[in-house]
């Protein structure tokens, strides 16, 4: 392997440094805890499954188990001296009892596969089957574990069921529920949970991402992942501009409305696909809105002036049941929309349209 490549890597976040890179693990104790739990007891595992919503810091605590197995780590705590030597041999992906499994590189046309190939597997039980070149133990990280086709999974069942001696297989899944079920039953699982506002704040910190953190961490449900892709999209300002479409509801202001429908018709760059944005972005306000319903408007305000908005086209359990069924509804069109095609601009001004001409409130 080696740490320089002209394409990007399938398992980092544009922009960003790579997980491997992160010298902690933020807001994930419980996580942390049974893994060393299980070093404590001398129960060690030979498969580890991360699994949990993405941009929760799967990949990260996957790279700090490896360095702490591979480097022989203390019992009562996870990090690892970054200048060890090993250390400094992951980073650069040259330390030869670690092996990183990830879409792999088509070569006829020089891009990224869609999924995890058998041959990658293969690759995977050569490595195990190989005395390591230093002695001690051997580390094998797949993000994401959920990409493997079908003969991927069915390769690595078989390394699952017969695991080399002094071996960690680490799975990172972002749906583990489209694994076999007998991979499943044969990792434990570390399920990582959003993360809280505290720890984003001081990752998205750590990070150098622009843009006000606690508004981010709002927005982002919990996932620094996400949190990244929206400032880097400028997220914040158009959430904001949705926000102010709503102020006035059941009227809209036609002239704002084409505005961020046309911003939705942009092309797709390496941040990210304008349309998408919007999509998710207005996914989320309706999200926020059936949820100020039920149990008063979210804090922290994820733009200026929110919570007095969905405070009043969203004051009771009535108009909490129309916005989820408004939100049902616009996740279906836009799918549907998608498959065939149509305008960006011009579904996102029907999606608008149709959200002004609802039953009001």
């Amino acid at each position: 392997m080696t740490a320089e490549s002209p394409l990007p890597e399938p398992d980092r976040v544009p922009g960003m440094p790579h997980p491997r890179e992160s010298t902690r693990v933020l807001g994930q104790d419980a996580a942390i805890s049974d893994f060393l739990g299980a070093a404590q007891s001398g129960r060690m595992h030979h498969a580890w499954l991360l699994t949990g919503p993405r941009g929760t810091g799967k990949a990260t605590l996957a790279w700090t188990m490896a360095k702490w197995l591979l480097a022989g780590g203390a019992p009562d705590r996870i990090e690892i001296d970054p200048a060890q030597p090993v250390i400094r041999r992951v980073l650069a992906l040259s330390e030869p009892r670690l092996m990183l499994l990830r879409r792999p590189v088509d070569e006829k046309s020089g891009r990224l596969r869609a999924e995890i190939t058998v041959d990658e597997v293969r690759r995977l039980q050569s490595f195990l089957h190989m005395s390591a070149a230093e002695g001690g133990h051997r580390v094998a990280i797949i993000d994401a574990a959920d990409e493997m086709n079908t003969a991927a999974a069915n390769a690595l069942l078989k390394q699952l069921e017969e695991p080399p001696r002094d071996t960690t297989l680490i799975l990172v899944a972002h749906q583990p529920g489209r694994l076999l079920p007998t991979i499943r039953s044969r990792c434990r699982e570390l399920r990582l949970h959003p993360l809280p506002a505290e720890a984003m704040s001081q990752i998205l910190d750590d990070l150098a991402v622009e843009g006000d953190a606690a508004r981010l961490s709002a927005l982002a449900g919990g996932s620094v992942g996400e949190a990244v892709r929206l400032a880097a999209q400028d997220g914040l300002a158009v959430y904001a501009a949705i926000v102010a479409l709503f102020a006035d509801y059941p009227r809209m202001d036609r002239r704002a409305a084409a505005s961020l429908a046309d911003l939705a018709a942009g092309r797709p760059g390496a941040d990210g696909d304008p349309f998408d944005l919007v999509v998710t972005l207005l996914d989320r306000f309706l999200t926020r809105a059936a949820r100020s319903g039920l149990l008063g408007a979210p804090l922290p305000e994820a733009a200026m002036g929110e919570a007095e908005v969905l405070g009043r086209i969203s004051p009771d359990q009535r108009a909490a049941q129309l916005w989820a069924s408004a939100q049902a509804e616009l996740s279906a069109r836009a799918r549907a929309g998608r498959a065939v095609n149509l305008d960006p601009s011009a579904l996102v001004m029907d999606m608008l349209i149709g959200l002004a001409n609802q039953p009001a409130v």
